[in-house]
């Protein structure tokens, strides 16, 4: 069974930078759209960033544009997410999901990596 594995996440401060990485283990699959999704705490799950590999499109939610960049293999299924300035509002739980469907739905999430960032 294909899962989703994230990698990167860790305590930084006010400024700082870092690199999500999210690699299917188990077998590989075809995705059509890989995305980030972060959870900061007591607050809901929300989109932060997507790529669609068909058309090498990306999306950004308004929070990150121009902080964060999605990049990633199509072939192999990973996607990064490059983090810069990062503030303490951007404190979360950070999940990387695959839709192999189609290009609405994601339908694979990976467990979350943590992502503090201190003031």
């Amino acid at each position: 069974q294909v899962q989703l594995v994230e990698s990167g996440g860790g305590l930084v401060k006010t400024g700082d930078s870092l690199r999500l990485s999210c690699a299917p283990s188990g077998s590989s699959f075809r995705t059509y759209v890989m995305g980030w999704y972060r959870q900061p705490p007591g607050k809901e799950r929300e989109s932060v960033a997507s790529i669609n590999w068909s058309g090498g499109t990306s999306y950004y939610a308004d929070f990150v544009k121009g902080r964060f960049t999605i990049s990633g293999d199509s072939a192999k299924s990973t996607v990064n997410l490059q983090m810069n300035n990062l503030q303490p509002e951007d404190t979360a739980v950070y999940y990387c999901a695959a839709a192999t469907s189609g290009v609405t739905d994601y339908d694979y999430w990976g467990q979350g990596t943590q992502v503090t960032v201190s003031s």
